[in-house]
Parts: structure tokens; C-alpha cells; sequence
């Protein structure tokens, strides 16, 4: 058996166990904390911190192809980007609950932007609905319309909604504004959102009363852990693991992690990788316990170069493609969609699990998560 359908083998019966007992199963032994709103300390000061960088900067960058550059290609050969003719990529929520990037196909329409499209395939039973995959689906509320959408001066997309808008389960207020906020920032330069329901800006959510008295930028996070420290500790970084559909495909999951103020963006963001998801909500370990850091170089030109130390991939052969996609898609997140090169034991030949060569540079993929229906 090759390396990499050991490793689907492990995700499948991690999946089958769940009924019974979320326990111990992943890529290489371990799965993700229980994922809700933050308390209330730290939610009001995540939806009011400003000028943060941490988390405002877009998802994915483009695919490059050339002499110097290779591109992610993927084990779900997707990635994320702006929506391109009738592809884009949205926020929906999977069957542990938690956020995930999902990249569809929406029937092309004469009336409607590629934006309003986007949202409502937000829209829980709605007109989209048999656009999203098994395994995941919208969190708004049903009977939800885009009544408008526009972009301002600033970047920041003001989106109307009609009043079926507030028809929400409470327990899904920060989810929803998650789901919008990273759905929308991801397309267009978009950096921001403002939400209004039938003429009239919403300072608060309708039910929770989560504060929106300035615009939502990604510096509010997504997935967060349900207990963690104080922000005014710590700062934020978002990585991505991984995790499987209902039907056994792969794909990733960003997840904001709060690390002790002061310490290098991209260095905290790489140990919070390895150390893993903690336990109890179906995300995979995607390094070994033997995956150590050496080093993160930003360089120059737009290419941040990782160095790792793992002796179970000696040769730079046969590595888990999980393991190289998260690198680079957690890097791309936390340092303005930086190319990434990878060395491994002090070599740049790398070849993953899908043949993919990791020897020269390569970006985020622009398509994240294409589940097939």
C-alpha cells in the first residue's frame, strides 16, 4: 500500500468512529478542539481591533506557473480566489460544525453578481442548495435575499438583506458573520463588510447583540477555540488543517489560534501546526510528533522559505501532501499570500504523496476544497 492510502485509510476509519467515540484518529493521531463562539471579553475586542494585519489579508494567491514557480496542486486540486466566470469560493459550515472554504460551480445569472451569488449560497435551502456537497451547508437562515450588494471607496462590501435575515438560531450569530465575512474578503480586494437588513445599518446582531459599530475584517478570526486567553495577551494567527467529507474526500479547515503577544507571526503560526488541533471536533494532525521547525526566512521577492527537520521523510520522497498544503496555505494566510519554498532535512527536493514537486516555490492554490456533489 503507498503512503498516501495508508493515510486515506486512517481518515476513513477516524470518519466511521465517530458515531461511537471522537477519539484519537487523524493523519497522524489527533483531532480538533470543541469550536464556538470566544467569551465575551474577547469577542468584543477581536469585532473591535483595527489595522490589525494578522488576519486581514486575503486567503489565497494565484496559481503561478513558470521557471521558477510551481503551484500547489493539491490532493482536492483546488484552492480559493476571486470568483472567476462561474467558480467561486464560499464559507459553509461541515459536519463538525465547523467553517470550511468550499469552491463551487453556481449556475451563471444575468441578474445577479458574482458576489450576491456568493452569499446566497450561503442561504440554508435555498436557490443554490443543490450546488453545495453532501456534508455541508449554508448558515443563514432560509428565505434569506441579497437585496444589494455595493463597494465603496474603502473596499468595504455594504450588503442589504431582507428581514428573513434575523430569522437566525442565536447560537449561529458568530458563525454567520464569520461565514459572510471570510466569504466576501476573499474576492475582489473586498476588505471589509457592513450589513444592513431593509434600509437600515445593523450597529448589533438582532438576537446575541455581537457589536457591529465598525466593519468586519478577517481580524475577527474564524473557528475559534472555545476557551483561550485574553486578546489583550496574545495576538492571532490562523492555520489550516485537515480533515475528510462524508464521502472520504480531503479538505482543509482554517482555524485562529491565539498565540502569546510579540512573538513572529509566521514562526507562531508554523508551531501552532504542528502542535496540532486539539481533541474532540474531527480535524487531522497533519505533521508527525517528530516534525520540528528550524526556521522561517522571509527573504526577499514574496518567498518565505521554511525549513523542517523530520526524520520519517529522510529522502524529501513520499511526503503527505496534507502536510506540505497546510505549510503553504498557513503561510499564505499569515504573510499576505507569500510563495512558500520548503526545505525538508536541508533539501529542496521534495516530492509529495500526489507527485507533486516542492523544489522551487510554489503559492497557495487558487481553488481551495472542490468536493465534487
Amino acid at each position: 500500500m503507498k503512503p498516501m492510502q495508508q493515510i486515506r485509510g486512517i481518515s476513513a476509519v477516524c470518519l466511521l468512529a465517530v458515531p461511537l467515540a471522537l477519539s484519537g484518529c487523524g493523519l497522524f493521531g489527533s483531532e480538533s478542539a470543541s469550536i464556538d463562539a470566544p467569551p465575551p471579553e474577547v469577542e468584543a475586542q477581536m469585532l473591535q481591533t483595527s489595522g490589525d494585519t494578522t488576519l486581514d489579508s486575503g486567503v489565497f494567491g494565484t496559481v503561478i506557473e513558470d521557471d521558477t514557480q510551481t503551484a500547489v496542486k493539491g490532493s482536492t486540486k483546488t484552492s480559493q480566489g476571486s470568483a472567476s466566470g462561474d467558480r467561486t469560493t464560499v464559507f459553509l459550515k461541515d459536519g463538525n460544525g465547523l467553517l470550511a472554504p468550499v469552491s463551487l460551480s453556481l449556475p451563471k445569472s444575468k441578474d445577479s453578481s458574482a458576489l450576491k451569488n456568493s452569499l446566497m449560497a450561503l442561504v440554508s435551502k435555498g436557490e443554490y442548495a443543490s450546488s453545495v456537497p453532501e456534508g455541508f451547508q449554508g448558515v443563514l437562515p432560509a428565505g434569506t435575499e441579497v437585496k444589494s450588494i455595493t463597494i465603496d471607496k474603502s473596499n468595504s462590501a455594504v450588503v442589504e438583506f431582507n428581514s428573513e435575515f434575523n430569522n437566525y438560531d442565536p447560537l449561529e450569530e458568530r458563525k454567520i458573520l464569520e461565514a459572510i465575512t471570510w466569504t466576501l474578503t476573499g474576492q475582489d480586494d473586498i476588505k471589509s463588510v457592513q450589513l444592513w437588513v431593509d434600509g437600515k445599518k445593523l450597529t448589533e446582531m438582532p438576537l446575541q447583540g455581537t457589536p457591529l459599530d465598525r466593519p468586519l475584517t478577517r481580524t475577527m478570526g474564524i473557528n475559534l477555540p472555545k476557551q483561550g486567553p485574553l486578546l489583550m495577551n496574545s495576538s492571532a494567527v490562523t492555520v489550516y488543517f485537515s480533515t475528510t467529507s462524508p464521502d472520504g474526500i480531503q479538505y482543509y479547515v482554517p482555524v485562529t489560534r491565539f498565540v502569546p503577544a510579540g512573538q513572529e507571526q509566521l514562526t507562531a503560526a508554523l508551531n501552532e501546526l504542528i502542535a496540532g488541533p486539539e481533541s474532540g471536533n474531527g480535524l487531522e494532525m497533519v505533521m508527525t510528533q517528530g516534525t520540528i521547525l528550524d526556521s522561517v526566512d522571509a527573504g526577499q521577492n514574496g518567498v518565505v522559505t521554511v525549513s523542517l527537520t523530520d526524520d520519517m521523510f529522510k529522502d524529501g520522497k513520499g511526503v503527505p501532501a496534507e502536510m506540505l498544503e497546510s505549510v503553504v496555505l498557513t503561510v499564505a494566510q499569515n504573510s499576505d499570500d507569500s510563495l512558500v519554498q520548503i526545505r525538508l532535512n536541508g533539501k529542496e527536493s521534495i516530492t509529495d504523496t500526489d507527485n507533486v514537486d516542492y523544489s522551487k516555490p510554489v503559492s497557495a492554490p487558487e481553488y481551495l476544497n472542490e468536493i465534487p456533489l
